[in-house]
């Protein structure tokens, strides 16, 4: 469904220079069969510490604390009266000092199920295990294993970087993140080897934090998370997708035609295809995603235009589908605008041969506004268009 509409004002000012990837938040899941898995090794741990909580066992208050940095975190609490009846895992997650440390709930989860807890001396790997008043609490938190995946040497155009995390123009033909087909040479290959000591771990492994993703050949910005505190706030900011808290996704599209009216707002659901489960297609609601696009028409070629589109949802291909949806594809997406190839011949020649040379959708992610995770400070990025867009704008502008 189109509705008649302005994209959402821009704000913020510029302090440096997202089509649909997909707002997947990469939440640092725990990995099975990885060394700290394995209860020998957790009770390697445990022994190490075992000194340490008996002298401190007396002493036990609500919040203490014991660390051994290269090695591990040991947490150690008694149970309140007032706490009596909680659950393991949610006791743990909501201790003051757990939570300064950026530990989630889902890892504490992982941590018991490892049996990485005690209670009373025991260990428990009942993560929903009900506990009494008066109760030893202990959980022994390992150092943040190596990635899985090997650190490239591949060149990044990095735009900001701090300790916490990063923004990057990715370039076409960059996959994000590996996967089958694509286990090597991915952005995140780059960022391992980029990064090196500076992750401080995301979920327990040391890794970058991918919150939102651009396909293999749209280009422009991209945010990702050094540190589990960015981590856990870009994911919340992303899961919001800008509705209270401040987001900003913009992206430059050259489709094929003209949209009939000059601004709208595209809300229709997005799902599986259900013959082509690798595309993704407008569907029922009960079959789909709530997915909302704001779009603009910037500039009128004619046979062509450049439409600006704003992201209020983040689903897959969201763009692509979208704008195919109200009948104007994307130039060169091969998947959702393979009906409009004959458009072409209605381009000058220059204009038609920078088209078939593009290989890709004519898709820029230009601009990327967040309200930094850590340091709450308001950040807005813009990319300008890469050399074969803005190519390709030159010679439809000069029709």
């Amino acid at each position: 469904m189109v509705k008649d509409g302005d994209a959402r004002a821009r704000s913020r000012q510029n302090v440096g220079c997202d089509e649909a990837g997909g707002t997947r938040a990469d939440h640092g899941a725990e990995r099975g069969g990885g060394g700290y898995a394995r209860v020998s090794l957790v009770s390697r741990w445990r022994a190490q510490v075992t000194q340490a909580l008996r002298e401190t066992e007396k002493n036990l208050q609500m919040g203490s604390e014991t660390v051994q940095p290269e090695t591990y975190a040991a947490f150690a609490f008694t149970v309140a009266a007032e706490e009596a009846g909680a659950r393991l895992d949610r006791f743990l997650a909501e201790r003051e000092n757990i939570a300064a440390a950026h530990i989630s709930r889902t890892r504490v989860k992982a941590l018991i199920e490892q049996g990485a807890a005690t209670v009373a001396g025991r260990v428990v790997a009942d993560a929903n295990r009900r506990l009494a008043s008066g109760e030893a609490v202990t959980l022994d938190v390992p150092p943040a294993e190596p990635a899985e995946p090997k650190g490239e040497d591949i060149a990044l155009n990095i735009v900001f970087e701090d300790e916490h995390l990063l923004v990057i123009d990715k370039p076409a033909g960059l996959v994000v993140h590996p996967a089958s087909g694509h286990e090597t040479g991915t952005l995140v290959n780059a960022l391992i080897a980029h990064c090196g000591e500076s992750l401080s771990g995301i979920g327990g492994v040391k890794k970058p934090g991918i919150v939102h993703r651009i396909d293999k050949d749209t280009t422009g910005l991209l945010v990702v998370a050094k540190t589990d505190a960015a981590h856990k706030g870009l994911s919340r900011l992303f899961e919001d997708h800008g509705r209270k808290l401040h987001l900003v996704r913009d992206y430059l599209a050259f489709v094929w035609g003209a949209p009939d009216r000059a601004r709208g707002v595209i809300d229709a659901p997005i799902g599986r295809h259900a013959t082509h489960r690798e595309r993704m297609a407008v569907v029922p609601a009960s079959r789909g995603r709530e997915a909302i696009t704001h779009f603009e028409t910037l500039e009128d070629f004619g046979v062509a235009a450049l439409v600006g589109c704003r992201l209020e949802t983040g689903r897959t291909h969201q763009i692509r589908v979208h704008m195919a949806h109200i009948g104007h594809p994307l130039i060169g997406d091969a998947t959702y605008g393979a009906g409009f190839k004959t458009k072409a011949a209605l381009l000058s020649p220059d204009s038609r041969a920078v088209v078939e040379a593009l290989g890709r959708q004519a898709l820029h992610a230009a601009t990327l506004g967040f309200e930094h995770p850590v340091t709450r400070e308001e950040m807005l990025f813009e990319s300008p268009l890469p050399s074969d867009l803005g190519e390709l704008r030159d010679l439809l502008a000069a029709g």
